[in-house]
Order: C-alpha cells, then structure tokens, then sequence
C-alpha cells in the first residue's frame, strides 16, 4: 500500500498471524514481496505492531535497523494515529471513551457509531469507528466487549448465544496517519473496508 526505502505499508488477510513461531506469517513473507533496502543499515523487514489473527488491514513494517528503531518510539509516543472500523452488537451510546486497565496497564479508546442497523438476531448492529489511543492486546475487542457491545464474529470475547460463526471477525484496521521519521513526509494510508461490511452498511470511509 506503501513503500519506499525506509518502510512500508502492507494489507494484512484475516486468518494469518503477524509474526511467531509459525512458518505462515506476514513476518516471513515480507522478504519475497517487499523491495529490498538500499540504505546502509538495511535489514530484514519487520512488523512494527501487530493486528489480531483474525483482524484485517494496515500493518507498518520497517526496512532499516533505524527505521523499526523509530517507529517504534513513535508508537510510544503515540505519534501514530490509526482507525478502526468494528460491527458491534447492540444498543450504543453514540459514542465515547473507554477507559480500563488490561494487564496491568491503562488503556484506552475513543469510539463513534457511524450507522446502526436492525438484526433480526442481534437485534442491532453498529457500524463504530475506533480510535485506540494504547496498544494493549486485543484492546478494541475487550473494550467494546466491556461495553457489552462485543464486535460481531468475536469467538472469544462474546456474549452467549450472539456468536457468528464462519464470517470471521468484523474488524478492520483501515488507516494509519503520521510524519515519515526521516523524510518528514506526512503520511496517510487506507485500507477500504472489507465487502462483508458493505453488505450490513451502506458506508464509505473519507
């Protein structure tokens, strides 16, 4: 979706993990479909987040030492602004903050429901932008659970009886802004969201 010498931007499927111990991930595949690095401390190219399994869309990888090196800061530093899209079950407040301590850490997120739609199942479902403003594992999944409006397709985080199975999980990771840490380029990436979101919501991101 990006590239250049220092990084790149990537789309990520849903039902691959981003790195581990597993031969199938976006980590070990990125060496064949990326360019190589010319800049002297080129390297391996590697993520530098990581999007659930399950969870489609942007994922930010380096391709120098210095590159991951500062991406990683700006993380940190929460210079990174990303956007979400999740269907979540129920009724919502139109929207708001969400604030919790998961393992240990705070954490916290800003969420909008952009439409909302009758289910004859779930009686209603939302289409809900999300800003995560930390990064803590599966934040966006635990907090919309938290709220009891668990994203649709959640096999883990989910309320009896309201579990999708075989669509996958309705969440995207759909942009990424920030200033190139070394070309100070501003940057702004997106991902459209998914067809299974489309056939719930009439809607098209800016």
């Amino acid at each position: 979706m990006f590239e250049d010498d220092y990084l790149a931007a990537i789309h990520k499927p849903a039902g691959i993990e981003v790195s581990g111990n597993k031969f199938k991930t976006i980590a070990n595949a990125l060496s064949q479909n990326l360019k190589a690095s010319t800049l002297p401390d080129a390297t391996t190219p590697q993520p530098v987040h990581r999007l659930d399994y399950a969870t489609t869309g942007i994922v930010l990888i380096g391709k120098t030492s210095n590159c991951i090196r500062a991406l990683n800061k700006m993380f940190e530093d929460k210079l990174i602004s990303k956007t979400y899209y999740a269907v979540a079950i129920g009724d919502m407040a139109p929207s708001g903050t969400i604030s919790s301590e998961i393992d240990g850490k705070a954490s916290r997120s800003d969420f909008e429901v952009i439409q909302s739609v009758p289910s004859e199942r779930f009686a209603k479902l939302n289409l809900v932008k999300l800003h995560p403003k930390t990064g803590r594992r599966h934040q966006l999944r635990k907090h919309l659970y938290s709220l009891g409006n668990p994203i649709l397709g959640d096999k883990e985080y989910n309320l009896e009886g309201l579990i999708l199975k075989g669509r996958g999980l309705y969440l995207h990771a759909h942009s990424l802004e920030f200033e190139h840490p070394f070309t100070q380029q501003n940057i702004y990436i997106k991902d459209e969201i998914p067809e299974k979101f489309g056939k719930l919501f009439n809607y098209e991101p800016k």
